[in-house]
């Protein structure tokens, strides 16, 4: 007989971002406790308020499934002695088991007698297996704990009680002095205890107490109750996802409904109101149909509708205060000149061990010309570029900057704008902090993203020359971030960039400038590598690029990043092609035989042709030759092109030669066209890292 099972941990307010990945990790843990116990059942229903988190089990099996096993021991020969008798060996095995000797039977396996004994572990009730869930709840982790009273027991919130329903039936658990019971808590202020009958009532119950107990329902509530707002009063209301999911966390049951703030304050950028709407006070913000932000705000009270005049007023009057501070500080912010902004950044510390943010901005003026002549920016794109490395960071010294933090670069392109800089140069600006996230808004013009790529790039140098390397989880100066950051800029504007050329080059002008404050930025240059090389790993498996592949190409002899991703993206093509596993291993081949070469300047390497003793060579060395001349001009899949054409020859070559000679001349000579070879290989992909089946 199936049966349901309800589980409650009634908690104080959890922080609204821990909420939904909480009320996730409950589902996993109880999945993974029930498997472990053996105990079957439907699905698991989940729910969650500030207040609480639940998980519903329905078709719980009546009872644990039964173990049924046979299980092999010592061989017969030393299960018992000469007379017959159980030795220890025996006599040890089944009571492991739970059982004796007289269990024991012999089956012939390989030619040899062994015991075997049958094991049958009947299952236990539901009751009893789900008493044991009190393990779920105290597994469970955060990234933030307390503790309260007199308990070392730490958790999100301090737990109130606990509800444990099989159908009608409490299931006995207990946490620290919380005891399960059947009552759950209404609504803070509206609502009352109730008493569940069973376990099925939970969801009817709690809406008679004024909880919504179901997220989506919640989260469909409100956005029913915003949208009939936007439709009553024409207006264009975007639901910003991250925003309606953190203000669905705050409440329990919602009302929907709107404030006005003074239109006087619509002179200021609509990225200061909003800011302070949704960001500060987690509200949104409407439009009307032209797209010109209104002067009102709609937030979402945890509550019904009594006395919501009140609410408002009390809502509005907060918002007008956080506006007349923005107001305050945008007036202020424009009596001074960009320039001053600018002469007061060398007073501020970028890092103790590195420098000020002008000598940063002094850098990164450098970098950025260089890289820019690196991709081929136009002498106008250069000049703007030029002009934007020089103040990039004044904004960060403005009043409004400083109340609001989240503005950084956004109030640097108002300002630039409003003191008569280039619309290209104020982009820029703004730009130079994209992405900001995993799948942040990328830089949309190229002097953008040129100040972008150089800001991250001294950023991770400047931190590298210092011997400030992230390890484990350890990343105090987001420079994960800032080179992932790199990674996608570089991908999505196709630029052909050897990372560690550049980083040679950096420190080579800031040198000639007289720029390093002390800073060598090609220190630590093969941790550099690796680290951006762990950002490329880190976007392929996000594409789902195949490991191995992901393997070779990280290994081969290439720093473009964009020749990296143009290789990966060539085996992944190529991979599942009739010929691609002889080709693999015909080049591979090569490979191997390459690393046997062991003389002292493998750089000049020179193949000479008298030294041959078949046509097999000759015709490699020719075709080889005709590779290596192009493989400049040739893009990457091109390249691997001309290399599966040497397939053949490379396959005569090995018929017909010899590498491995008595001969010491003839035998460098053929290394060296291996090891040439091998060059060409590696300039794609380490194929050795490949799996080919």
């Amino acid at each position: 007989m199936s049966q349901t099972f309800l589980l409650e941990i009634g908690l104080e307010e959890i922080p609204a971002h821990v909420v939904t990945p909480s009320r996730q990790q409950l589902v996993k843990r109880t999945a993974d406790f029930l498997k472990a116990q053996r105990l079957t059942y439907g699905e698991i229903k989940s729910f969650a308020t500030p207040r609480r988190l639940a998980v519903l089990l329905t078709d719980v099996a009546a009872k644990q499934e039964d173990v049924k096993e046979e299980l092999r021991g010592p061989a017969k020969r030393i299960a018992q002695d000469s007379e017959g008798n159980w030795t220890k060996a025996a006599q040890g095995f089944v009571r492991g088991q739970g059982l004796t000797t007289a269990d024991i039977t012999f089956k012939q396996q390989k030619g040899e007698d062994y015991v075997f004994v049958n094991k049958f572990i009947p299952g236990k009730s539901a009751a009893e297996v789900l008493s044991g869930m009190a393990e779920v709840i105290t597994s469970m982790t955060f990234p933030t704990n307390m503790h309260w009273g007199d308990y070392d027991f730490e958790y999100i919130r301090p737990i109130h009680w606990l509800v444990a329903l099989l159908d009608q039936a409490i299931v006995p658990l207990q946490v620290l002095n919380i005891t399960s019971g059947r009552t759950t808590q209404g609504h803070r202020f509206l609502g009352q205890p109730v008493d569940l009958a069973q376990a099925t009532d939970y969801e009817v119950a709690l809406a008679e107490q004024f909880v919504i107990v179901d997220p989506a329902k919640r989260k469909a509530e409100i956005k029913q109750q915003i949208m009939t707002l936007a439709e009553q009063n024409n207006w264009v209301v975007e639901l910003d996802a991250d925003l309606l999911e953190e203000v669905n966390n705050l409440v329990e049951y919602p009302t929907a409904f709107s404030g006005r703030f003074d239109p006087k304050y619509l002179n200021m950028p609509d990225e200061v109101l909003i800011t302070s709407m949704k960001d500060h006070q987690r509200f949104f913000y409407a439009r009307d149909q032209a797209g010109k932000l209104l002067p009102l705000f709609i937030s979402v009270r945890n509550g019904n509708r009594d006395y919501l005049d009140n609410v408002i007023s009390g809502n509005e009057k907060v918002l007008t205060a956080r506006l007349e501070d923005a107001q305050f500080f945008y007036n202020e912010d424009q009596q001074q000149t960009i320039a001053a902004y600018v002469e007061r950044l060398k007073k501020v510390t970028f890092h103790e061990k590195i420098g000020t943010m002008y000598e940063k901005m002094q850098r990164v003026q450098l970098i950025g010309q260089l890289l820019g002549k690196n991709i081929g920016l136009a002498a106008d794109e250069l000049a703007d570029l030029q002009r934007a490395s020089e103040i990039y960071k004044f904004d960060l010294m403005t009043g409004m900057v400083g109340e609001f933090p989240e503005l950084q670069g956004t109030m640097g392109e108002k300002y630039a704008l409003l003191q008569g800089e280039k619309p290209a140069v104020a982009t820029a600006i703004r730009e130079h902090y994209q992405p900001i996230s995993a799948d942040g808004v990328l830089p949309q013009t190229k002097v953008g993203a040129v100040l972008a790529v150089a800001d991250k790039f001294d950023s991770i140098t400047s931190f590298f020359a210092v011997g400030l390397i992230p390890n484990g989880s350890n990343d105090p100066y987001a420079l994960r971030r800032q080179a992932a950051g790199i990674v996608r800029i570089i991908k999505a504007e196709n630029w052909h960039l050897d990372i560690t050329a550049l980083q040679q080059q950096s420190s080579q002008v800031l040198a000639e400038h007289k720029a390093t404050f002390g800073l060598d930025l090609a220190t630590n240059s093969s941790q550099f590598q690796q680290f951006i090389n762990e950002r490329m790993r880190q976007w392929f498996g996000q594409h789902k690029v195949r490991y191995d592949i992901v393997d070779a190409v990280l290994a081969s002899h290439e720093n473009d990043l964009q020749q990296m991703f143009a290789a990966a993206k060539v085996l992944e093509q190529r991979k599942d092609t009739p010929d691609f596993k002889a080709t693999i291993e015909a080049l591979t081949r090569v490979l191997r035989l390459s690393e046997k070469a062991d003389f002292a300047d493998q750089k000049q390497l020179t193949v000479d042709p008298t030294l041959f003793e078949n046509d097999a060579e000759k015709m490699l060395y020719t075709a080889v030759e005709e590779v290596r001349t192009q493989v400049a001009q040739r893009t990457i899949a091109e390249n691997f092109e001309a290399l599966e054409q040497l397939r053949p020859l490379i396959a005569a070559y090995f018929d017909a030669t010899m590498v491995m000679v008595d001969d010491t001349a003839v035998r460098n000579n053929r290394l060296q066209q291996l090891v040439i070879l091998a060059r060409l290989i590696f300039s794609i992909a380490d194929l050795n890292q490949l799996i080919v089946k």
